[in-house]
């Protein structure tokens, strides 16, 4: 059987490439995107009631995903990319519909100059994501209190992230031209760990990913505790002509 769905929508994200989107939702409280509705479906009308909704399900087309076929088992990243799993038993991209849902905050609804846009916090979308359906995520029905996961009891274990004294203050200018915590959100990001975890930190590879208009740098620097991240670099990246 085969079907055709239309995209109601399209992601303007924060994570300009796939290296570093958080891979779970609401990771990352500070990641934003806009979920702009395209025509037909940007009709006030059709999103009436959702701003009672703190929260919603969106369901997505994983869009760069560079593979045309699909396996029964896959190496998701949890477990260090050298044990396989069954597709279903996983969120990985890569399986036979290749379509994503994810529970994210819904910030506000927007309406001007013939936009409908959907603002989004706690994503895990990549820039451009074609969006094929929203709904309200309702608590007493989407929220299982005795549910389990063997394979992801718990959250992942956070690494600590250095910033030095200019990087604060490269972040605090941004943050008051733009109105971003890029420190708290660079944090948030980095703090996860987005190398594959098959790969072991060395101190001399520089590890980088494009986050809003800025390329961001980090390293490893293994201490008497444990990793810790070292923010390298935050540069700005020029417009293109």
């Amino acid at each position: 059987m085969h079907f055709q769905f239309p995209a109601i929508g399209i992601i303007h994200s924060c994570f300009k490439e796939k290296f570093g989107i958080p891979r779970q939702p609401g990771l990352a409280p500070l990641a934003q995107a806009q979920l702009e509705l395209v025509a037909p479906y940007n009709d006030i009308a059709a999103v009436e009631g959702l701003e009672g909704c703190s929260h919603i399900w969106v369901q997505f087309v994983f869009h760069a995903n560079s593979r045309d076929s699909w396996k029964p088992k896959v190496k998701p990243p949890r477990l260090g990319g050298n044990k396989s799993m069954g597709v279903f038993a996983t969120r990985s991209p890569v399986r036979p519909a290749p379509i994503g849902l994810s529970v994210v905050k819904l910030d506000r609804i927007e309406q001007s100059e013939g936009k409908l846009v959907l603002w989004l916090s706690g994503i895990d979308f990549l820039d451009g994501t074609p969006v094929l359906d929203i709904k309200p995520y309702i608590p007493y029905a989407d929220k299982v209190d005795e549910a389990c996961n063997a394979f992801a009891p718990l959250p992942p274990a956070f690494i600590p992230v250095q910033l030095n004294a200019s990087q604060f203050a490269f972040c605090s200018a941004y943050q008051q031209a733009n109105g971003t915590d890029l420190a708290e959100l660079i944090r948030q990001i980095l703090q996860q760990d987005p190398r594959p975890q098959y790969q072991t930190p060395g101190v001399e590879k520089l590890y980088g990913m494009k986050l809003l208009d800025l390329d961001l740098r980090w390293r490893y620097k293994l201490q008497a505790t444990g990793y810790v991240i070292i923010v390298d670099e935050i540069l700005s990246v020029p417009e293109s002509n």
